[in-house]
């Protein structure tokens, strides 16, 4: 019954197993990484010497990125940041390079903030400031040269700290150590890795970087009802049946924070963006009826919302927050520092 996700699976044994066959693999992908490579390169000189031109915002932008592939806790890092703007009595205007559904989501854990999904940044970042945002939070640009960023967040995962430091195909390294140098705070997340971990990568990326740095366990904090919006805790999954649903880049990740609350979990997994489908509701319908809850990631709670038929037990949506343990009050000082008029000028 359990569908895990191949496709991570696969990406994590290239990317992490020291087996021959693995290493065989990243050889033979040398090339192309060779060309994702170049292709960052030749963006930077482009950049340097002014060839791409650069985008003009009307107000404060912060971009978050992430260096390395999926499932870095960057869309967590961005939310939090939109709600500790909010907080300062700003009108944050976040802009996703993503889906309606990922625009639904973002709203529903932020709220009062302006959510745009657009395919293009720049252009999103226009719509969010026609509608009177007060700041742009840009998810997805963090060392982006050709963006005007008053505040660039790079957010790298503590769990690729197993992996080879290769460019994609060959490694999970989407940007260079350029891009790292371009960003003003880094953020080290862990879903499953341990604390020191997360701390070793910290303190080697700080060699190359001159910037507050932190590091940041994204964790199941509250569970929300899918229908009905009432907040438990995540301990009411303690000693219970559960199944833990996710169409995500990185489902290992979510079934880990879901055992680490205490349930007994059965695994049942899409591929990263899936569409659901009748059938599919149906299939999580049926497991409602005979587990004692099913879980599912705040993305495909917003996919699937609307469809919950009535009479079915809802399901549990897992709340991730980041739960600062290392140089938190750096970040959150760099924010403030990015929206103060001094700042502006």
């Amino acid at each position: 019954m359990a569908r895990r996700g191949g496709a991570h699976r696969l990406l994590r044994w290239l990317w992490t197993s020291r087996r021959l066959d693995a290493r065989l693999a990243r050889v033979a992908l040398l090339p192309a990484a060779g060309l994702w490579r170049a292709g960052t390169r030749a963006h930077e000189l482009a950049l340097a010497r002014g060839w791409i031109a650069r985008e003009e915002f009307p107000l404060p932008a912060i971009g978050v990125g992430n260096l390395t592939v999926g499932g870095s806790g960057r869309r967590a890092i961005a939310l939090w940041a939109a709600r500790e703007l909010a907080g300062r009595g700003e009108r944050p205007g976040l802009v996703l390079r993503g889906t309606a559904a990922d625009a639904e989501a973002a709203r529903h854990a932020a709220p009062g903030c302006i959510v745009i999904a657009a395919p293009e940044l720049a252009r999103g970042a226009t719509l969010a400031a026609s509608e009177r945002a007060t700041v742009l939070l840009l998810d997805g640009a963090s060392g982006r040269g050709d963006l005007p960023l008053d505040l660039g967040i790079a957010v790298v995962s503590a769990e690729t700290s197993r992996a080879v430091r290769w460019p994609v195909p060959a490694g999970p390294w989407r940007e260079s150590p350029q891009a790292l140098g371009r960003a003003h705070a880094l953020v080290v997340t862990r879903k499953r890795a341990p604390l020191e971990i997360a701390e070793a990568l910290a303190a080697e990326l700080t060699r190359r970087f001159d910037g507050p740095v932190a590091v940041a366990h994204l964790g199941l904090r509250q569970l929300e009802g899918l229908v009905s919006g009432r907040r438990q805790p995540a301990a009411l999954l303690a000693g219970r049946r559960v199944v833990a649903a996710s169409a995500s880049a990185d489902p290992d990740a979510f079934i880990a924070q879901a055992k680490a609350a205490g349930a007994a979990v059965q695994v049942h997994s899409w591929r990263d963006g899936h569409e659901f489908r009748d059938e599919d509701v149906a299939w999580l319908a049926h497991a409602a009826r005979r587990a004692d809850h099913v879980v599912l990631t705040e993305r495909d709670a917003a996919r699937l919302r609307d469809r919950w038929p009535a009479a079915v037990p809802e399901p549990l949506v897992a709340i991730t927050e980041p739960e600062w343990e290392l140089g938190g009050e750096g970040i959150a000082a760099a924010l403030a520092a990015a929206v103060t008029p001094v700042e502006r000028l």
